[in-house]
């Protein structure tokens, strides 16, 4: 009995000790400060009115962030040096320097700094006025665009929103960039005078492809989209009971966090659900909301998966961005809290509590910096966290990015190993699953050394359209390229495993860039308009990027075989339609075709229609193209007799060239929209041959011709002969034989004549006093 006192009495003191254990290790940054040296602060120093803070850390470069307090501060060190307040300069003539929102974007940082939005350039350290904007606003936003992980890391989506939050939609003016925040243009949305309501935020997900819009009515919210098929109608609501901020997680997965003082919303599907973050301890709900808790934020971060949240009750708070409610759990009580502090995740399990510290002695502010290990933390057991029920979770596509094209499929693996004794529930999803369908196949795949079971998932992805298992109101238009992530998580896994992070992919339902196609292999007009040049054209013949013509007989009709390669492997012959045009303006060639006979139902396309819409030859492509034979275009057949310009697809469609000889330079455009998402186009050469001169005689004039001069002859030879022996042909002789004689006397007497005279012509000869004399 006493020895049980003993122990129970050792375990109470110990308890203390337990939880006296301080949560973070705090260290203070102080760097560059020598006395004697005054550091000005030069500018109109900027803050941020506001009970709570803010740090907005860069997508991409993680060392870069902006500190949103009563002071400003920007680092590109990770707040590893003492640092002035971030100031604008004075001749931007901002008037009020209090800032409303930051954004980043590649190498800029936008401020609305007293309702304009001002851009930053912190390479070249340079301050612009953006332009286009003509009416107050409060907020820029925009994607959390950059897609991180070990093999890459870029920057995926310019586009950015500014906007007044709290106007009404019907009246309030938006404007978008897609230059990163030089220049903004007015932004229209579809419907956006009939909306009822107040703009509580606009961003872009680039993963769904969509524009999200926070409508606010009555102490409710609910999400408006922009393209189809999220545009059918709004989000569910939700209670709307303050100025929410919205923020993006990182990792493109369409995690939405909703927060102000006394609110905390979640949405995993860029807000067309949206639930309260839950308080738990152990697997008991305390709260169902911080509302209910009576918690005041002061300030939460997020990555990819996890949540913390600091408290004006000097609490500090954690959760994971699972698939299932979300939730946080409490830690000890210890004093952390400041007005200045801000969270920031600097890795997974690995988070700061940033505290800016001024300097009686300088102007220039220091840093505390406290790290919290998470999983330490959760090691406690007063916090009831069960024990990691994951050994390992892996896939090689982690952090990689994958294309999809048309008609395209995608096969992925991961491998799952449980903790003995324990069972897991693997969970796929997709951000974007209008666009993108998938089929997960889980089975035992072997055992490991020590006998665990090994799992393998196995996941085939195409476009949802292609699965045939959905309906058409629920994709997304089938011609439009989009992005999606994929994402593959425990649905069970313990808020323990903190270093099982989830596995995730950027898959784009677009242009695969590796495809190509390749050509099996005295008319012209500069304005591609089919009339005749005045004049001759010279053409240079770059053997390196056309390399031998094809030779093609000019009285066939002809079209090229062109096919399909992904890098150097050739992949199929195209069937798809497309479209040719004779680059140095050549028109002498026409089509066996015309509207009529190709069944066309509607006025089809040509290259001088196409060509007066877009400015120019060569922009006849997928983008622009409309079939004649779609039931959707409404062009009148008016002119059924025209030629039908395009090859391939459903119509045996060919080239017929005149009676011409020569080279011809075609450039190809596959204009079939489902075809492929890209672009596919490229350029070869053909020798036209066997076109012999045009005949000015016809052939049987010429037969007629040959023959009578044969006949003729035959006939001269036969009587000729017969005629010389008649008196009228001894005549004939005597008189040629006379005619030969007189001839041949002439000629002797002129011979003569000139050897008497020398050599100097008639008429002209030298004088014997060595002048010249003319007869």
């Amino acid at each position: 009995m006493l020895i049980l006192m003993l122990v129970a009495a050792v375990t109470m003191w110990l308890r203390p000790l337990v939880t006296a254990q301080p949560l973070c290790r705090a260290r203070t940054v102080r760097t560059g400060k020598v006395f004697n040296v005054i550091q000005d602060v030069r500018g109109d120093r900027l803050y941020f009115r506001s009970t709570t803070t803010r740090l907005i850390k860069h997508p991409c470069k993680k060392n870069i962030a902006l500190y949103l307090g009563k002071q400003v501060f920007f680092t590109t060190d990770n707040f590893e040096t003492s640092l002035l307040p971030f100031t604008i300069p004075t001749s931007m003539q901002v008037g009020v320097p209090e800032v409303t929102s930051a954004h980043f974007a590649g190498s800029l940082l936008l401020l609305v700094v007293n309702h304009k939005v001002y851009t930053y350039d912190y390479e070249s350290n340079s301050w612009n006025l953006s332009l286009g904007i003509k009416h107050p606003v409060t907020h820029v936003s925009g994607d959390n665009c950059c897609y991180t992980g070990s093999l890459f890391c870029v920057d995926v989506s310019n586009l950015v929103f500014a906007y007044f939050r709290g106007d009404q939609i019907s009246q309030t003016y938006i404007y978008y960039s897609n230059t990163g925040g030089f220049s903004f243009w007015n932004y229209h949305y579809d419907g956006q005078a009939e909306i009822v309501g107040s703009l509580g935020g606009i961003f872009h997900l680039f993963s769904l492809s969509q524009v999200g819009m926070l409508v606010v009515d009555q102490g409710k919210g609910m999400f408006k989209y922009s393209d189809h098929p999220l545009n059918r109608s709004l989000g569910l609501s939700f209670d709307y009971n303050g100025t929410l901020d919205i923020v993006i997680a990182p990792g493109q997965k369409g995690i939405l966090l909703l927060w102000f003082e006394k609110s905390l919303l979640f949405s995993h599907n860029a807000g067309q659900l949206v639930d309260t973050v839950r308080v738990k301890k152990g697997d008991q709900t305390l709260f169902t909301s911080i509302f209910e808790a009576q918690i005041t934020i002061h300030n939460i971060a997020v990555n990819e998966n996890e949540l913390a949240v600091i408290t004006q009750e000097d609490n500090l708070y954690y959760g994971n961005l699972g698939i299932v409610p979300s939730s946080i759990i409490k830690f000890a009580d210890q004093h952390i809290w400041s007005e200045e502090a801000a969270l920031v995740f600097r890795s997974s399990g690995i988070l700061e509590i940033l505290t800016p510290l001024r300097d009686a002695a300088f102007a220039a502010f220091d840093f505390q910096k406290c790290l919290v290990n998470i999983q330490a933390i959760l090691m406690d057991p007063e916090l009831h966290v069960g024990r990691c029920n994951i050994e390992f979770l892996k896939g090689e596509f982690t952090y990689r990015m994958y294309t999809i094209d048309m008609h395209s499929q995608l096969e992925l693996t991961a491998l799952l190993i449980p903790q003995p004794g324990t069972s897991l529930i693997p969970l796929v999803m997709v951000s974007n699953p209008h666009s993108l369908g998938f089929q997960a196949t889980f089975y035992e795949s072997g055992y490991t050394s020590d006998g665990n079971t090994k799992y393998k998932l196995d996941i085939y992805l195409k476009q949802q359209q292609h699965w045939g298992r959905t309906d058409f109101n629920f994709t997304s238009s089938l011609k439009r390229a989009t992005m999606s992530t994929l994402t593959v998580d425990i649905a069970n896994k313990e808020i323990s495993c903190v270093d099982i992070k989830p596995l995730s992919t950027l898959i784009s339902v677009g242009c695969d860039l590796d495809k190509k196609i390749v050509i099996q292999k005295e008319f012209y007009d500069p304005g591609f308009q089919g009339q005749k040049s005045s004049q001759d054209l010279r053409v240079f013949y770059s053997y390196q990027q056309l390399g031998c013509p094809l030779l093609v007989y000019y009285d066939t009709p002809w079209k090229p075989v062109v096919e399909l390669w992904r890098k150097d492997r050739f992949q199929e012959v195209v069937d798809a339609e497309y479209v040719l045009l004779e680059v140095n303006g050549q028109f002498s060639y026409s089509y066996s075709l015309t509207a009529k006979s190709a069944m066309c139902t509607s006025q089809p396309q040509n290259w001088t229609t196409m060509i007066k819409e877009t400015g120019g030859p060569f922009f006849w492509n997928r983008e622009n193209y409309v079939s004649c034979h779609d039931p959707n275009n409404d062009a009148p057949l008016r002119w059924p007799d025209v030629q039908y310009q395009i090859l391939g697809g459903r119509t045996a469609n060919q080239i017929i060239f005149s009676h011409n000889n020569g080279f011809y330079v075609f450039y190809i455009s596959i204009v079939d929209p489902y075809y492929s998402y890209c672009q596919l186009e490229t350029v070869f050469s053909i020798y036209v041959y066997g076109a012999f001169p045009v005949q000015l005689v016809s052939a049987g004039v010429v037969m007629v011709l040959l023959i009578s001069s044969i006949l003729g002859s035959v006939w001269l030879a036969y009587m000729i002969p017969r005629l010389l022996r008649t008196a009228r042909g001894r005549r004939m002789k005597r008189f040629v034989a006379q005619l030969y004689g007189r001839c041949k006397a002439v000629c002797q007497f002129r011979a003569s004549a000139t050897a008497r005279t020398g050599t100097e012509p008639l008429g002209r000869h030298r004088s014997s006093y060595r002048g010249r004399s003319d007869h």
